[in-house]
C-alpha cells in the first residue's frame, strides 16, 4: 500500500469548463456527468474549481441574480489545494485532512493531469480509512436510538385499552391508547 501513488488511482481527464462558463452551465454539466465538482481550466492550466456547494451558496446568497449570469470563476476559491501525481495515498489523505477537502486536482509541471477524490481512495482500498467504518456504526446506533425514542414516546406504561377494555401496557395507535393484541389485529 505504501507504494500506491496518486497517479495510480486518480481520475484522468476530469470534467472541466472554461473561464466563461456560468453556474447554470456548471450545474447542468455536473448533473449530466454525475460529478460533484468541475475544474475551471484555460488550456491545461487550472484556474479554478467549482463544487455543488459553491452553486448552492450562490443560489442562497445571490438569489436575486440568475445562475446563467454568474460566472463560475467569480465564485471559485482563489487558492486551490492541489497535489502532485507521484505523492503517496497517505500523503494525499493527510493533505485532504489538513485542507479539509475531499477532492484535490492533480498538477504535474504546471498542467492539470487529473483529479483525486476520497471516493477514489476508498474504491482503491476500502479498508484504507478504517475510521469510516466506525463512523458508519456510530451513525447506525444513533439512528436506532432515535427510532427507540420515537417508539417510547408512543408507549404508555399501564392502563386500560380503549379498544378492548383490558388492562395492560398500552401504545398510542391512530390517536387511541391500545394494547399489544389490539395493535396486531
Amino acid at each position: 500500500m505504501n507504494k500506491a501513488k496518486v497517479a495510480d488511482i486518480m481520475t484522468r481527464n476530469p470534467i472541466s469548463v472554461n473561464s466563461n462558463s456560468t453556474l447554470l452551465d456548471c450545474a447542468k454539466l455536473m448533473i449530466k456527468n454525475k460529478v460533484g465538482s468541475l475544474l475551471i481550466v484555460e488550456g491545461k492550466r487550472l484556474i479554478g474549481l467549482i463544487t455543488e456547494r459553491d452553486i448552492l451558496w450562490a443560489i442562497v446568497k445571490k438569489s436575486c441574480n440568475d445562475l446563467s449570469k454568474i460566472k463560475a470563476l467569480d465564485i471559485s476559491p482563489r487558492k486551490i489545494a492541489t497535489i502532485q501525481p507521484m505523492k503517496t495515498i497517505e500523503e494525499t489523505i493527510k493533505k485532504m485532512k489538513k485542507v479539509k477537502f475531499s477532492r484535490l486536482p492533480v498538477i504535474h509541471e504546471g498542467a492539470l493531469v487529473g483529479m483525486v477524490t476520497m471516493k477514489d481512495i476508498l474504491t482503491f482500498n476500502p479498508e484504507f480509512y478504517p475510521e469510516l467504518e466506525e463512523l458508519a456504526k456510530i451513525r447506525e446506533e444513533s439512528n436506532k436510538l432515535q427510532r427507540i425514542k420515537k417508539i417510547q414516546k408512543t408507549m404508555v406504561r399501564d392502563g386500560i385499552c380503549e379498544e378492548c377494555g383490558k388492562r395492560g401496557s398500552l401504545h398510542r395507535f391512530n390517536g387511541m391508547l391500545v394494547c399489544d393484541s389490539c395493535i396486531e389485529e
